[in-house]
This record gives structure tokens, sequence and C-alpha cells, in this order.
């Protein structure tokens, strides 16, 4: 019946136009109709034209603001980079429910509530000692070892020097990674570090570590991007989006919150008959590297800084994607001949190290370039794996080999694959492999090397001070216990309901046995 009256109702509608299309005053009024119309919105059109080109002209603009004082420079925010870098802002702080399943997936399942509890709370302090002092000692300007502007965020322009960014959407793109550095050293503190230990160690990592550091090579006159620093001979040393100032510093940091701590209970290393507990859950692990790849695109595309640089945006993300499938695959490989198997937790590393290794030179290499800087990554952090196995050092998720090892190749990287094509010459970079020579290469190996060494000492300075107070490493009990109800009070996973005596079928017989993880009394069949 309804389908029945729509027809009809079609059908006089059709049978309406054909009358109206064959009268000849319908087709005079239409035609007149139609005319107005277009006659109007020409007008409409018009008077936008000319009011637009009023006020584009000198004479025009000075009518209209005879008395407005001169607008600066700085205070002309770019709408569209501006955007730019707030949606790549959001993509790298992505990365952090990437950091939560990585690392939550090769912990056990006893210390996995602790892992989320980590980067929560370590996202917020590092919010909150960024906007206090960190920007300021980072970004604000200052000499070239530290900065003094912009303490609480006060006293800010309308833009971040001459980027025509909003201030704004600056500071909370670089909080994005701060976080990230903060987030890196948990990965080698798992399953034995008293809460208590990662508040306060997160404390020095993100409100004065990273900071401090990170102001030598991306702060205003930093003491090594003016290439100012000792045997540098004025070549700045470049790290386009952090493989140094996030990845190495935050490795680095990870490998002495490690060694501080000791090897978990009963972790037997390989030279002693043992080898690498497995992660519980490989599912969470491998979604958490393909969340961070994602987050990637924000972090190294994002630190062009402009919407408007087509071409830059484009080549880094492609390097980016394609340094880190040739580290995936290399890893696999390189693994399967030790034990004729293909590790799931090996090509999310690879990956990894390929995107950790990239993140320096990604403006300035060939997309051949980035493939061979991703095979060597995977190489290097499969290496750095097997050095901190054999120096009895505990580091369940390869955070220092994975961010630290290939993050110091990948600053060393520009150097030798930067093919100074691109780039203005005060930004752009060239090495040794195409016609550079070894300036730039050794203002990375001097960059890289000096950071490293700093990091190393403050770093083992602070973990060793917690130490001596107690709450770097939570009791043996504590331990044993599991950091989950230890610390926090509740698992992360619950134990199934007891299915005792339950039979959905029909006869009520249960059946005497069930198939592993089928409770008993269902059917498999």
């Amino acid at each position: 019946m309804v389908g029945q009256t729509g027809v009809n109702t079609v059908l006089s509608m059709i049978t309406t136009l054909r009358m109206h299309v064959r009268n000849k005053d319908s087709r005079t009024f239409f035609r007149q109709y139609m005319s107005g119309k277009l006659l109007g919105l020409l007008a409409v059109i018009a008077v936008i034209y000319l009011t637009l080109w009023f006020i584009g002209t000198s004479a025009g603009a000075s009518m209209l603001h005879a008395d407005a004082p001169a607008v600066k420079a700085g205070d002309i925010v770019n709408p569209l980079n501006t955007a730019w870098v707030c949606v790549t802002a959001f993509l790298v702080f992505f990365m952090q429910a990437g950091f939560m399943m990585l690392e939550g997936g090769f912990a056990r399942t006893r210390e996995t509530s602790n892992v989320m509890m980590e980067c929560i709370f370590d996202t917020g302090l590092c919010g909150m000692l960024f906007y206090a002092f960190g920007f300021a000692f980072m970004f604000g300007s200052g000499n070239g070892w530290i900065g003094y502007h912009y303490f609480f965020l006060q006293g800010v322009p309308h833009t971040y020097g001459t980027t025509g960014i909003g201030f704004m959407a600056f500071f909370l793109f670089q909080f994005a990674f701060a976080d990230t550095a903060s987030t890196i050293v948990s990965g080698a503190m798992v399953g034995r570090t008293d809460f208590k230990g990662d508040i306060i160690y997160s404390f020095f990592v993100s409100g004065l570590i990273y900071p401090i550091f990170g102001h030598w090579i991306w702060g205003p006159n930093g003491v090594l991007a003016t290439g100012d620093f000792l045997g540098m001979n004025g070549t700045p040393m470049r790290d386009f989006a952090g493989s140094t100032v996030v990845h190495t510093v935050g490795g680095v940091l990870a490998l002495t919150g490690a060694i501080a701590l000791g090897p978990r209970i009963g972790r037997k290393f390989k030279r002693d008959g043992g080898g690498m507990p497995p992660g519980h859950n490989m599912t969470l692990a491998a979604l958490g590297g393909v969340i961070l790849w994602f987050g990637w695109y924000g972090f190294n595309p994002g630190s062009t800084l402009s919407a408007m640089d087509f071409e830059g945006i484009g080549r880094v993300a492609t390097n980016t994607t394609l340094a880190a499938c040739a580290g995936a695959l290399v890893a696999v490989m390189w693994v399967y001949p030790r034990s004729k198997k293909w590790d799931v937790g090996i090509s999310i590393n690879g990956l990894l190290a390929g995107l950790v290794a990239i993140t320096a030179p990604c403006y300035w290499v060939s997309a051949t370039g980035s493939i061979i800087i991703g095979v060597v990554a995977a190489v290097i952090m499969i290496l750095a794996i097997d050095f901190t196995e054999w120096i009895r050092v505990d580091d369940p998720c390869g955070a220092f080999a994975v961010h630290g090892a290939a993050g110091i190749w990948g600053t060393l990287a520009i150097g030798l694959f930067a093919t100074g094509d691109y780039g203005n010459p005060a930004f752009g970079a060239k090495g040794l492999f195409y016609g550079g020579g070894t300036d730039q290469l050794i203002s990375q190996a001097i960059g890289s090397v000096f950071v490293t060494a700093c990091v190393l000492g403050a770093g083992l300075l602070v973990m060793f001070a917690i130490k001596a107070t107690g709450w770097l490493r939570i009791s043996e009990d504590g331990e044993l216990e599991g950091l989950d109800i230890h610390e926090h009070g509740a698992p992360a996973y619950h134990p199934e309901p007891s299915y005792e005596g339950y039979s959905p079928l029909p006869s009520g017989k249960t059946t005497s046995s069930a198939a592993p993880g089928v409770p008993a009394g269902v059917s498999t069949e």
C-alpha cells in the first residue's frame, strides 16, 4: 500500500512538470525568475570583490586603519601552519596509547596495570612541569646552555619566534615530545620499580634533564645548534625531529634506570643459560608498535612546522615509512637463523628502530638513504640487545637498544646520507657520501657523544640517588606479589568466573573435558 502511494506521487509530479513545460506562460515565468536570481547573485559577487579590492589597496587600508598602530611581525599568526602543528601534536600525543600497549604487552600480567598507571601519571606530571619551567628551560631565550623566559607561560608573544605559529600550539607540540622522552625511560624499568621512584625520576627527566639538554640543540642559540661548541668549527649539529633530543636522551636514561635497579627476581641472562622472558601479550604489543608508527607521522612531518612545505612533508613521511619497513624486515630475517622462529617481538622493535633512526635525518636524505638507515638501525638494535644481555642489564622492552642505540646511529647518519638537495643553505645539510666532506659528520659525532655522556652521567646520578633513599626498587615481597596488586590494588586481568557444573547441552550432560581455554561443559564441536 505504501509503495503504491509513493509511485502514484512520483507519477503525479512528472505529469505536472510536463504540463508546465508545454505551457507558454509557465516557460516565460521560469526564464524571468531564473534571470532575476542570476543577476542578484552576480551583484552580490561584485560587491564582495570590490570590497576586498578596496581593503587590499594601500589607500583603502590607510582609510580603514588610519589610527591603528603598526602590526608587528611576531603578532601575525599563520592559521594554516598553526592548525598543522596542532593536528600533528595530537598525533604525537596519541603515541602515549602506543607506548602503554607496547610496554604492557612486553610486561608480565602482574605488572600491566602498573605500566598503564605510570604512563598516565607521567603524562600529567610532564604537562605540569613543562608548563611551569620545562618549556622555559628548553625554548625560552637565554644563552647557549639554558633558557630563562616564559616560566608558567607568562609574558608569551602571539607566535613562537619567527615561525608564525601560535605560541600555545607550539607549546602543545613540544609538550607531546617531552612526554615521549619521559615515557621511553619506563620501558627498561618495568616490573620492579617503586611507584614513588617513578614519580621522582620522572620529575627530573621531564623538568630538568630533557629540557636543558634539549635546549643545546633545539633552543634559541643552543650551543650545539650554532656550531660554536669545541671542535665543531661553526657547523651546527642537526636533529630534525629528535633522534638525539628525544630518543637518545630517553634511551640512555632508560639504561641508567635499569642499571641502578638491577634485574628482576629470577631473571636469568643468556650467558648464564637463560634469556629474555617473553611478554605476556604480543597482540597488545604489536598493536602498540603500529600505533607508534602511526603517531610518528606527527612526530616527523609535523617537525616541518609548516603546512606549506608540501614537498618536505611528503618526503619526510615517505622516508619515515621506508625506514620502518626496512627495519622490521631486516630484524626478523637477522634473528631467524638463531631460533628458526619468526619473532613477533623483534619485528616490533625492528620497525621502531627504523623509525627512531630516521627521525633525525628524515628531512635531508633520499628514499634510498632512508632504507639503508632503517636496515642498519635494525642490525644495531639487535646487537645492542645482545650487549645489554651480555652485561646483565635487564631491559624488558629493549628501550636502550631501540631508542638509545638506534638514536645515536640516526644522528650520525645525517653526516653520511644528507644529500644537500633539501633546505636552504643555512638549514640544509650535506653528508660524506654526497660530497659534503666530513664537517657535518664530525659535528654530528661531537654533539651525539657530548649529549650521550652528559645524559649518562646525569641519569646515573639521579637513579642512584633515588636508590639511596630506598624508593627506587619495590620490596622483594611486593615484586613477587606483583606491582598491580601491591602498588595499585587491582590486577589488569581478573580471573575467569567458574563454570563448574554449567551445561548448555539439551540433555543436561556435561563433557568430561574441554579444549584449552574453553570452559568445561561447553561443546567445541
